[in-house]
């Protein structure tokens, strides 16, 4: 994504990083501080059908990560903000991204979850859409493939060292090996690596 791009998708001025990218080792507290903010959103969204998975790098043992929880909260109309968005306010979300053009797709922002993590990302997208099955099969193929989640672990760790104006730009540069690994993913078993 382009500045433009990153700052128009932004409800709020997007955070500069103009640095390096901090990773830390996977932390076993991490999947604890999922469980507990899915409950509290859980609570919150008893009136939404809705379902709720820890995704990304602190999803995945002995993947090291940026200190932030994504979560993937898939609603069946995300641009409807008006019935999900008010209830996560309450434990303290905030709406920061709004991607109408792509899958509806919304990030709400936590800060102050755990001394281990420094945020939370919640991302909303629709059921059963392409981008929510992507994510949840790129994240059971790490948890099971040691030869990609080394490949991707090493990515990471080359890419963090990098000065970025924006975190989205970290992410970006990541695209090729998670297209890589993804190619593998989707095609499941037949598409195993020799490790």
């Amino acid at each position: 994504m382009t500045a433009t791009e990153i700052e128009a998708a932004h409800v709020v001025a997007p955070p500069k990083l103009n640095g390096p990218v901090t990773l830390r080792e996977y932390d076993p507290r991490w999947p604890e501080v999922f469980e507990r903010e899915a409950a509290r959103m859980r609570e919150c969204l008893g009136h939404v059908d809705h379902h709720i998975e820890h995704v990304g790098s602190t999803s995945v043992p002995d993947l090291p990560a940026k200190p932030v929880i994504d979560i993937l909260l898939t609603v069946s109309d995300p641009g409807d903000e008006a019935s999900y968005v008010p209830a996560l306010e309450r434990p303290g979300f905030t709406l920061v991204i709004r991607e109408p053009d792509w899958y509806e797709h919304r990030v709400l922002r936590k800060y102050d979850l755990d001394p281990s993590v420094e945020s939370a990302n919640l991302h909303v997208l629709p059921e059963d859409c392409e981008e929510a099955v992507r994510m949840l099969r790129f994240r059971d193929w790490l948890r099971t493939d040691s030869g990609d989640r080394e490949l991707y672990a090493d990515a990471k760790r080359s890419l963090s060292r990098q000065s970025w104006e924006y975190m989205q730009n970290y992410a970006d540069a990541k695209s090729r090996v998670v297209t890589e690994i993804l190619e593998r993913a989707m095609a499941g078993e037949n598409g195993r690596r020799a490790v």
